[in-house]
């Protein structure tokens, strides 16, 4: 069984970085490819990122790219989210999800999520 906690959301200004962070207390998460997704309110889920199991892959939407980086620590069985030049629209409710793969194959995969944290960008 996994299970996933996510932390790290927060209010920031526009142009600011937050780090999320998640981690799994049940399973060990390191033969699975692990992925970011977030939903802001009114719209539906939106894939941000994702990483393969031994990190050597990052795969990244394209509203996110050149601003996050996902990363993972196995030994820690937690995987991150780095998100630097922050924008409003990146205002929403982040969630990390662990794939029913090793390798990323698309956002169909991933069937394990967190109860997400929330993030707010202000302008």
């Amino acid at each position: 069984q996994v299970h996933l906690v996510e932390s790290g959301g927060e209010l920031v200004q526009a142009g600011g970085s937050l780090r999320l962070s998640c981690a799994s207390s049940g399973r060990t998460l390191s033969s699975l490819a692990l992925g970011w997704f977030r939903q802001a309110p009114g719209k539906e889920r939106e894939f941000v990122a994702a990483i393969t199991w031994n990190g050597d892959t990052t795969y990244y939407g394209e509203s996110v790219k050149g601003r996050f980086t996902i990363s993972r620590d196995n030994a820690e069985n937690s995987v991150y989210l780095q998100m630097n030049n922050l924008k409003p629209d990146d205002t929403a409710v982040y969630y990390c999800a662990a794939s029913i793969r090793s390798n990323f194959l698309g956002p169909g995969d991933f069937r394990s999520w967190g109860q997400g944290t929330q993030v707010t960008v202000s302008s």
